[in-house]
């Protein structure tokens, strides 16, 4: 009896109560949008910033003698070629925090790599902006060259950028445009299997 008493209870009429839902429904549906707006807009930054190509202002083109391998030392400490005669041995890809031998980083080159230099002088937040170009599959060499004036100099087979900081824009259009170019002679060759045990 009870029962049937509370079930006919009066109340709020249903249209009532579903009208008081709308407010919370609006509500949410705008915070979805608004996630699903930031999360569109960080996703298409990414990407462009991954995907900037095109040669960066400032890049020189090298005019650079033929490929040919040949043996013993060509070059001095503080030379960073950017192409021409080159030894047999390619230089694995990678970070190295003590100098590599040119003649080895020219092969690397040679095979669509490229080369990213750096005065020991600069600071170790610096070097650990350029670490970060350098992976088990990244076709990049980074290391020190003795004696160099430019702080940092980014090399790829007959062209070279000169830059003052590391975070620099450019340094990665460079690095994104000539990895994935077909400027080396042999741009479909490894960069590993050679010689040196970089970091990564």
């Amino acid at each position: 009896m009870n029962a049937k008493k509370q079930a006919n209870r009066p109340g709020k009429p249903q249209e009532e109560q579903q009208g008081n839902l709308w407010p919370r429904r609006l509500t949410w549906g705008g915070v979805a949008v608004v996630g699903l707006g930031l999360i569109v807009l960080l996703a298409v930054s990414l990407v462009s910033e991954e995907f900037l190509t095109g040669v960066p202002d400032g890049t020189e083109q090298v005019e650079v003698g033929p490929p040919r391998h040949v043996e013993g030392e060509l070059y001095d400490d503080h030379e960073v070629p950017a192409g021409g005669e080159h030894s047999e041995v390619w230089q694995n890809c990678g970070f190295y925090d003590m100098p590599i031998q040119a003649e080895n980083a020219l092969h690397s080159l040679e095979h669509g790599a490229v080369w990213i230099t750096y005065s020991p002088s600069i600071s170790a937040d610096q070097i650990a902006m350029l670490r970060r170009f350098t992976g088990p599959i990244d076709k990049v060499l980074v290391s020190p060259v003795t004696d160099q004036e430019s702080p940092i100099v980014a090399t790829a087979w007959a062209n070279q950028l000169t830059l003052s900081d590391a975070a620099d824009i450019r340094l990665e259009q460079f690095v994104n445009e000539f990895t994935t170019s077909s400027t080396g002679p042999e741009p479909g060759g490894r960069c590993n299997g050679g010689i040196g045990t970089p970091d990564f």
